[in-house]
């Protein structure tokens, strides 16, 4: 009998779509598999965990890292799993290390595949900045590791699930930081890291008031696919203080795998390009032929963005 051990994140009433995949991956490998719940959210975990560990502190009303890894790794030593998996979201980046580093465990972080091959693990794992794919034989146990969010589909609930409460022995030092102010996203905005498709807008935009543009089309795609639709910049957007730091892609912002990846005159630095490269289908639109963005793109429309665009919320428009 194997046993995953899955840290489940969320906030509020609000559970992580990357969670939900780090437990149907945990699924497909091990014969049990454990979340770790702190707060409301890990009310939504039934059907995806055979067991819940449910920590109540209010302290934790908004998750903070240290804390956070304290519960994972003492759920770790109650539990005794052959994995521990942790989903590579920026807040999963902070907490992954930290319970590594409590355990005495070394992390394979941004896991993109993992297979069993008899006792031992079989890891796939982007490298240089995607440039290379690393494959790598795990045959010790335990096993921490890090799953690249969008790298696996969300299960379906099947499991019957059982919650039980989990009382960690926080220590006075893994609450040294505290939450001074939350400044929430504007309503609507979809987290880049968790949407199916990504219009990230770059300096070609010309300026704030353009996002505009960018906007109307998520919504028109979102009416006509259904799909969950975020939009996203580059460094130089970000910079330039068109749009919030936390719709930036690339090595500074944020690292995605969206099924459908619009590049709307964003040239293509390097920074960029290891933030979004791995995403399933790129759509570039940029008026230079030269963009070093079109030598990742599967398709793209050399012309002005400012044509290119609104032309294609119309035809989406028309059905």
């Amino acid at each position: 009998m194997s046993k995953a051990l899955v840290f489940a994140e969320g906030r509020g009433e609000t559970l992580k779509e990357a969670s939900l995949e780090a437990l149907g991956l945990a699924s497909g490998l091990s014969t049990e598999v454990v979340a770790l719940g702190i707060g409301p959210y890990a009310g939504k975990l039934s059907g995806f965990a055979d067991r819940v560990l449910l920590v109540k502190d209010p302290r934790l009303s908004h998750p903070l890292a240290m804390p956070c890894a304290r519960a994972f790794a003492e759920a770790f030593k109650k539990e005794g799993p052959d994995l521990a998996i942790i989903s590579a979201t920026p807040f999963g980046k902070e907490v992954a290390p930290l319970a590594g580093a409590m355990l005495g465990l070394p992390l394979m972080s941004d896991i993109t595949e993992i297979k069993r091959d008899g006792s031992a693990f079989i890891l796939t794992k982007p490298l240089y900045t995607g440039k290379v794919i690393g494959t790598y034989r795990i045959e010790t146990h335990p096993l921490l590791f890090s799953v690249r969010p969008k790298s696996h589909p969300v299960p379906e609930p099947k499991k019957s699930t059982t919650t039980e409460e989990f009382s960690p022995p926080f220590q006075d030092a893994d609450f040294t930081v505290s939450l001074v102010e939350l400044a929430e996203k504007e309503a609507g905005d979809i987290d880049v890291a968790e949407a199916d498709i990504i219009i990230t807008g770059g300096r070609g935009m010309k300026g704030p008031e353009n996002f505009g543009m960018l906007r109307e089309l998520a919504s028109v795609l979102s009416e006509k696919t259904g799909a969950k639709v975020a939009i996203g910049a580059s460094r130089s957007a970000v910079d330039e203080g068109w749009i919030d730091h936390s719709h930036q892609v690339g090595q500074t912002g944020k690292i995605v795998s969206p099924g459908v990846y619009f590049a709307v005159g964003v040239s293509g630095a390097m920074q960029h390009l290891a933030g979004m490269r791995n995403s399933k289908i790129i759509i570039a639109i940029n008026k230079d032929p030269d963009a070093p963005i079109f030598s990742v793109a599967d398709f793209g429309v050399v012309d002005d963005l400012f044509k290119v665009v609104p032309e294609l919320i119309n035809r989406l428009k028309a059905g």
